[in-house]
């Protein structure tokens, strides 16, 4: 070990409207010590995702709110460089849920081995971790595309968009993103396939530009935006559509409740089905979805961007920079070199 301390990230305030770098506070700590059947582990990725942002909130969810004072916590790789379980050796590089810091200690069997042989370690908060398991399932097993269908993503060139697509236009489907840059909109189409794509910001008339795109209408929307965005898209689906709803990131920093068109009448005449998900639904088919979307990863079926900022420090600007849209991909921290 190289440091001497623990630089740890606290939530110091529930952030109204869009969070800001006030909200956060660095502090330094003692190196925790494991106790039996437990580990020692350094920090070197830590995920940030827009989930997060719901949990600043001090409300009941699908997962309990962040504490104030207290480390954030997230999706992290890190190296054992403790072990008192029989099960990891120092070195391990493993997968768990655990603090923005630089040493967590976690129990045995809150962790699990990475398989750094089967793709980048990286790929375990991205393609291979909770943003491809989520467009794995959301898209196939709700979605379930068919060959000549036209799906519609929102946040397209996202961690979980991007897969999306490109699983669609393996089903044969074809495919308009929307994203917020033409540098991501070039990407879409020019690297990962994409028929054609939206820029919503430059856009004058998302709802004329969506109609040119989707001449036959819209089967399938894969919404992780919400708002007015989603609003257009559901005004052009068809007979027997399928939206499911990933996120609706567009409306986690409001400071009133959202008031929007009513749908249900929309839903109701073309028969459609919409239906919210979480990817913790399909735990026990993750090893499905990991080992497929790996395969595809090999084959070269399977692109994935990753937009990685550098130290922990910078943790909460990378965090917000999610609702600006600076990333393309899974955004990532890297704490330390493994």
């Amino acid at each position: 070990m190289n440091e001497a301390t623990n630089n740890q990230i606290l939530l110091t305030s529930r952030p109204v409207g869009t969070p800001t770098s006030n909200n956060f506070a660095i502090i330094t700590s003692s190196i925790p010590q494991p106790n039996d059947n437990q580990l020692l582990i350094r920090t070197l990725y830590l995920s940030v995702d827009p989930y997060m942002r719901g949990r600043m909130n001090n409300q009941e969810s699908y997962i309990p709110p962040f504490q104030l004072n207290e480390v954030l916590t997230g999706g992290v790789i890190g190296e054992v460089i403790e072990t008192k379980s029989s099960d990891f050796q120092v070195g391990d590089v493993v997968l768990g849920h655990l603090g923005w810091q630089n040493y967590s200690v976690a129990d045995a069997n809150q962790v699990k081995k990475i398989d750094a042989d089967l793709a980048p370690i990286t790929t375990a908060l991205g393609v291979l971790g909770m943003p491809g398991m989520t467009a794995y399932f959301g898209l196939l097993d709700i979605g379930q595309p068919q060959e000549g269908e036209t799906v519609v993503i929102s946040g397209a060139a996202g961690a979980v968009g991007m897969l999306v697509g490109q699983l669609a236009k393996m089903k044969g489907a074809r495919v308009v993103g929307i994203a917020g840059s033409d540098e991501k909109i070039r990407y879409l189409i020019e690297e990962l396939g994409f028929d054609t794509a939206i820029n919503y910001k430059t856009t004058s008339n998302i709802q004329l530009e969506l109609a040119k795109a989707c001449p036959n209408g819209v089967d399938i929307y894969f919404d992780n935006v919400g708002g007015t965005i989603s609003d257009a898209v559901l005004s052009l689906i068809t007979q027997g559509a399928r939206i499911p709803i990933c996120g609706q990131i567009s409306l986690y920093n409001s400071e009133k409740q959202d008031v929007g068109p009513r749908i249900q009448v929309q839903l109701l005449r073309k028969m459609a089905t919409m239906k919210g998900f979480l990817v913790g639904q399909y735990t026990d088919r993750y090893e499905e979805g990991m080992t497929q979307m790996a395969q595809w990863i090999k084959e070269g079926k399977i692109k994935y961007s990753e937009n990685i900022v550098e130290g922990l420090e910078n943790a909460p600007k990378a965090f917000l920079g999610l609702f600006s849209g600076d990333n393309t991909g899974k955004q990532l921290v890297k704490v330390a070199d493994c």
